[in-house]
């Protein structure tokens, strides 16, 4: 935060001491700033609704605010979701993609679904902690347990497929993950003041018709948002039968806890568009937690841009293409495993690796609106193949087969509740992974934003291009000043490049 803490600048602190600065919090209301959406709740003591700080109504007596650091939290209170700015819909809070403790590993967590499947004892078990202290945590920051904060995930899930589906409402209930008709109904009258069938027939108006079993949805993120690297490093390096660009859209396949889907995301200058298609619709909330994860959409810009810029060799190109984001994964174990495949080789050697993987191992699927075939291998299945097939060093063959056995074996967590620097330390020991591996896939698989190839070649072509040190020790040096947000710093650099990672094809 700024020296003065009551200046009205991006949020860039803790999110408990946030919503409970009331004077900014105030400001940030009564000037509708979009930047602090997600950031907090604005509950109203006259109305009983709870609102974005963006909302477009005229804010409401200062003594009538009160400020929740969750959705859940503000229902709890007895508060429900405003119609005209839909806070269940705002962006998620940076916080729990920026910090690696207990609070925001089981909030990514919640959100990847885990206390649906297994409930509070399974997310517990998972963060290796007690429930009490779970819920102590969480209570403690949050305002809600982590069956309040998956309460109001599942009210979120439901509205979406209430609006956006032509399932019948019982399907919608349980896709959502309810456990009966009943709840699903007082839910969501209680957190958005209308009946299930009352926000369809609103939604419905003007709407078109959909393909069945396709879902459209608008992701929303916080601007500024420069496309090019996110979208172009995915489409760059992606996988041929997993991945693909097609009429605009980046589209891959999924694989979900009940089936698999199939994803188009396409940049629009607001929103990012999504269409979805799943082979069981419990798996709707889950497929968009981790399409907003890969393509990084809870960062808050603003503030990673503003400490970047403090450095003068970034700060030209920070102002040329702001708001640049990290493009990570669905799947940890996967981008490990083609994070292997591209030591040493080219983006199109390693995209050939991957591919022979995938035709050998992977689960074949039908994609009648384009060019996917298959499901990215599971490690079980990788664990089956023959190194001798592999064509490639001995060495690294060595390397691969370590890391698929050891993943198979359940022995490093790379998933979204995940111990960043456990599993640093577990990659690290492994034979042949060295620091280039680790980091790539801190960054892009754990997701930690101060993650740093230092000794990346195109890091180190921008480095000395730049006039920055190009040996990694030094260059690790100077950027002390752009912790906690070196991962950030990277993308800066790799777009100095003319490398197809930079771009979108406009075809």
């Amino acid at each position: 935060m700024a020296q003065n803490r009551w200046q009205l600048s991006a949020p860039t602190t803790m999110l408990g001491f946030m919503y409970e600065c009331v004077e900014r919090c105030v400001r940030a209301v009564q000037s509708k700033d979009a930047r602090f959406d997600g950031w907090f709740f604005t509950a109203v003591l006259t109305t009983k609704i709870y609102c974005r700080p963006s909302c477009p109504v005229v804010p409401p007596k200062v003594e009538n605010m009160r400020f929740y650091p969750s959705a859940a939290a503000a229902q709890q209170a007895g508060f429900r979701a405003c119609k005209r700015c839909r806070p269940d819909a705002s962006p998620g809070s940076p916080e729990w993609n920026d910090r690696a403790d207990l609070v925001a590993r089981a909030m990514r967590l919640i959100s990847d679904g885990v206390v649906d499947r297994d409930g509070v004892p399974g997310l517990a078990t998972q963060l290796g902690y007690s429930v009490r202290q779970v819920q102590r945590q969480l209570q403690a920051e949050l305002g809600a347990g982590p069956l309040a904060l998956a309460r109001a995930q599942r009210a979120q899930t439901a509205r979406m497929l209430i609006e956006t589906s032509d399932l019948q409402m019982a399907d919608v209930a349980f896709a959502s993950g309810f456990a009966s008709v009943r709840t699903f109904n007082e839910t969501v009258q209680e957190v958005f003041a209308l009946s299930p069938t009352e926000l369809r027939s609103r939604a419905k108006r003007g709407s078109h018709p959909t393909a069945p079993g396709t879902i459209f949805l608008r992701l929303p993120f916080r601007a500024p948002l420069t496309p090019d690297n996110l979208f172009g490093h995915l489409i760059a390096t992606g996988v041929p039968g997993v991945e693909e660009w097609r009429d605009g859209a980046y589209r891959r396949t999924l694989r979900l806890p009940h089936g698999h889907g199939v994803v188009a995301l396409r940049p629009m200058p607001d929103h990012i568009a999504c269409q979805l298609s799943l082979t069981d619709q419990r798996d709707l909330a889950i497929a968009i937690s981790r399409c907003r994860r890969m393509l990084d959409l809870d960062a808050d810009p603003i503030a990673v841009d503003e400490l970047l810029a403090e450095d003068p060799i970034l700060a030209p190109l920070i102002a040329k293409a702001p708001g640049r984001r990290v493009p990570r994964t669905v799947d940890g174990a996967e981008f490990a495993v083609r994070a292997v495949l591209g030591q040493q080789v080219s983006t199109a050697a390693a995209r050939t690796h991957a591919s022979r993987l995938v035709q050998a191992y992977g689960e074949p699927i039908e994609d009648p609106a384009g060019g996917l075939t298959h499901l990215f291998p599971r490690m079980d299945a990788l664990a089956e193949l023959d190194p001798e097939t592999l064509a490639f060093p001995k060495s690294r063959r060595t390397t691969l087969t370590t890391l698929i056995a050891t993943l198979a074996a359940g022995e490093i967590d790379l998933g979204a509740g995940s111990d960043w620097d456990r599993a640093r330390d577990q990659l690290a020991a492994l034979p042949g992974i060295g620091p280039w591996t680790v980091e790539s896939i801190a960054m892009r698989a754990l997701g930690d934003p101060d993650a740093f190839v230092a000794s990346d070649l195109g890091i180190r072509y921008a480095a000395r291009d730049l006039g920055l040190p190009e040996a990694p020790k030094p260059l690790l040096e100077h950027a002390r000043a752009w912790r906690p947000w070196r991962a950030y710093a990277v993308q800066y650099l790799w777009a100095t490049g003319d490398h197809a990672i930079n771009t979108i094809p406009t075809e």
